[in-house]
Formats: C-alpha cells, structure tokens, sequence
C-alpha cells in the first residue's frame, strides 16, 4: 500500500493564503471557519489556535494582502521620487486587481495592518530623500489618500450600499433623473467605465487612478520646487 501523502502542518500563514484563496474565488460572504476547515482538510476547531474568531480571521487576511503589496513593491530603486512612487502605487494597484475585495475589506478594519505603517514609512522617505519638508510630505499623505495601497476610495458607491454597478441599472437610473440634473446625467453617462477598464469601485478605474496619481504627483513636484 502506498503511504498516504503528509498534509504540511497547520500554522497561521497557511490558514490565512487559504482564506485568501477562498475569497479570491468565492467572495467575502463565503468566507466562515467551517468553510475554510474544509478547504484545508481539517476540523474547524483545530483553526481556533492560530485565529480565535471572525474578526480576528479578517484582520489576518487584510494583513495578508497588504504584506502582498509590500513584498510586490519592494524597496525604492535608484530613480527619481516620482517615477519610485508612480511605481508603487501602480504594483499595489495590480495587488488589489487580484483581489478586487480587498479594498472594501480594509476599510471595515479597526485596526491598521503593521505592513502599511512600514509602506508609507517608505513612500515618507522618498519623498523627504526627493526634497520634500515633512511639513509638505505629510501634507502629500493626505492629498494621496488611499492610491499608496492602489486604489481611490470613493465616498459614494452603490456597491457598499447594496444598490447596483450593473451598466443596465445605472442607464435606468440616469434616464429617471436626466431633465432634474443634466449635467450630472450626461457626464455619468460619458464616462460609464468600459467593460475593459479594470475597476475597483464605482469611480475607481485605471484611467482615473493614473490620472489623479499624475495630477498629484506633477503638483507636489511645483509646490516642493
């Protein structure tokens, strides 16, 4: 008889890349203890040692993406401050693209992941090294918001609020309120996102992103001048 092939053992790490996994492919909802047991092949309670509850699960897979856009940056290279940090926002963009869930995870956290502390440690002293008073730095952390871990939160989004992005509903909508605000209509309707453009919330697409990055970066740059 062939000998059974040995499970690697249990440990925190492990439960955490299988949950992200799970969300990965099912969505944040999918997401329990007894679910997760059963993807790795164990009991439930045995997950209970490395993660004693829900939020405590969800903590441990926000750190996890977050220790993924760390890794995926990396340290600054020998460039100029705004090619380094044009870089790192797009390579932690391309993390968030991989879990689209990430975003909206983060932002019900109430605690802050100890990787983002260290990240933007980094993006402070490209910009203190690039010239910049810590008075204007930090004024720049403000200004930049969320695009350091990729993304831009919006203040309004259909989505969170268990209304819908689907194309065909906003077109409904936009019908209904058009002779009310017809500013407001048509400019939605010009910049419906294409079905290509990758998105991370209602007003969040690569376009915009890059766009508001450069716009950014190209006024922190006069104003450090």
């Amino acid at each position: 008889m062939a000998p059974k092939a040995s499970r690697p053992p249990l440990s925190r790490e492990r439960v955490l890349a299988a949950a992200v996994a799970l969300v990965d492919g099912h969505g944040l909802a999918a997401l329990t203890m007894r679910r997760l047991a059963v993807d790795l092949g164990v009991e439930a309670m045995s997950l209970y040692y490395h993660l004693p509850d829900k939020e405590t699960l969800l903590d441990g897979v926000a750190e996890t993406v977050v220790d993924e856009v760390v890794a995926a940056v990396g340290p600054p290279v020998g460039e100029d401050w705004k090619a380094v940090l044009r870089r790192q926002f797009l390579t932690a963009r391309d993390v968030m693209l991989r879990h689209p869930w990430a975003p909206g995870l983060l932002g019900t956290r109430r605690s802050v992941p100890a990787g983002v502390f260290l990240y933007y440690e980094q993006i402070l002293g490209t910009l203190i090294g690039g010239g910049f008073t810590y008075r204007l730095a930090h004024r720049a952390l403000h200004a930049f918001g969320s695009m350091p871990l990729g993304f831009a939160q919006e203040v309004f989004s259909p989505a969170t609020a268990g209304g819908s992005m689907d194309v065909e509903d906003t077109e409904e909508s936009l019908a209904a309120m058009a002779e009310a605000m017809p500013h407001l209509t048509a400019m939605v309707a010009a910049e419906l996102h294409a079905e290509t453009d990758p998105t991370l919330g209602w007003c969040d697409s690569q376009v915009e992103f890059e766009f508001t990055l450069d716009l950014l970066l190209d006024g922190l740059d006069r104003l450090r001048a």
